[in-house]
């Protein structure tokens, strides 16, 4: 484990390599899985602000289950979460003409209609961040899926780009410039003692 400031990041962020393969793996991250993306308390209110401009990129059904379910649920387990259709598919998802799933606030972002790109557990994917218990400490693991993920894993070693590179603007955006730093001066540094045994 590497510690900067209050923030345990695993050695694997460093070690392993990663980059998304969306036409291998379809865009999985945002169907399959035990509930809908894990969502920051402050995110609920960024659904609220977003939801009009999102709209009109969703589905008739994903309409219908945030009508029904609501924008967020709580989760026993997880907490406040996006809602999903059926256990499947998160209601902002999006289907693009090959079939792969995007996300419908990333999208309306990316159209300049709202300026939040999508929750940060996403954008992270396939880092995953949790707290202790007393709320200070946090603990950024890697966990790709075993299934889906074995393309994004396979590129990510032809095209060498390290985990940490990989994910940069959404680690920037979780945990600022000055940490991303920190963590890259310790890659390199890292390197350089395997280097030099």
């Amino acid at each position: 484990m590497i510690a900067i400031d209050h923030v345990l990041i695993s050695d694997k962020i460093i070690d392993e390599q990663f980059v998304c393969d969306l036409t291998a793996c379809k865009g999985a991250c945002c169907v399959d899985g035990d509930a809908g993306a894990p969502l920051d308390k402050e995110e609920l209110k960024m659904i609220d602000d977003v939801l009009s401009e999102v709209l009109p990129y969703l589905d008739e059904t994903s309409i219908d289950e945030i009508n029904r379910q609501g924008r967020y649920v709580y989760h026993n387990e997880y907490g406040w979460v996006t809602p999903t259709i059926g256990n499947n598919i998160c209601v902002y998802g999006i289907k693009d003409k090959m079939g792969i799933v995007k996300c419908g606030i990333e999208q309306a972002y990316l159209d300049g209609k709202v300026k939040w790109k999508k929750p940060i557990s996403c954008h992270l994917f396939p880092v995953i961040v949790t707290k202790s218990k007393d709320g200070v400490t946090e603990y950024a693991n890697y966990e790709p899926r075993e299934d889906h993920c074995k393309a994004a894993c396979k590129l990510g070693k032809k095209l060498k780009v390290p985990v940490y590179q990989f994910l940069k603007e959404p680690l920037v955006r979780k945990f600022g410039a000055p940490f991303y730093d920190a963590l890259e001066a310790t890659a390199k540094h890292l390197s350089e003692k395997d280097k030099n045994k």
